[in-house]
């Protein structure tokens, strides 16, 4: 439970941040502004289901939120994205950077607790 507890907070934590990012004047942007508020919104729900909903989709959307999100901040910083070009400083970008690794590693982590907790259901139902 205590990975899925860090895993919702990561992904709580870069929705935040891309809130409060979109507040302060990315929403102006057009295309990376309505992402970012995606990125709110998605984030939001996904530390809600990951909480609330014991199955392998939360952790999914988790990783692939954490992969994406992250990806997407790798690209802006090398060749840009839609136009805008970032640098890897500030504590806003490092704080959602440490939240998407932590999606990423806990996806990961809850997906392989899944399947490996399916294969033991799976094994004592064919003993039976």
């Amino acid at each position: 439970m205590t990975v899925r507890i860090v895993t919702a907070l990561g992904a709580l934590v870069s929705a935040v941040v891309h809130l409060v990012l979109w507040f302060d004047g990315y929403r102006d942007i057009d295309k990376i502004g309505p992402a970012f508020l995606l990125n709110a919104v998605a984030g939001t729900v996904i530390a809600v289901l990951l909480m609330t909903w014991q199955h392998w989709i939360p952790a999914f959307l988790a990783l692939g939120f954490g992969g994406s999100t992250l990806g997407a901040f790798v690209i802006s910083t090398t060749v840009g994205l839609f136009g805008v070009k970032e640098q890897w400083r500030g504590g806003w970008v490092l704080t959602a950077a440490v939240s998407e690794v932590v999606c990423i590693l806990g996806g990961l982590v809850l997906l392989r607790s899944w399947l490996a907790n399916r294969e033991r259901v799976e094994a004592e139902r064919v003993r039976v």
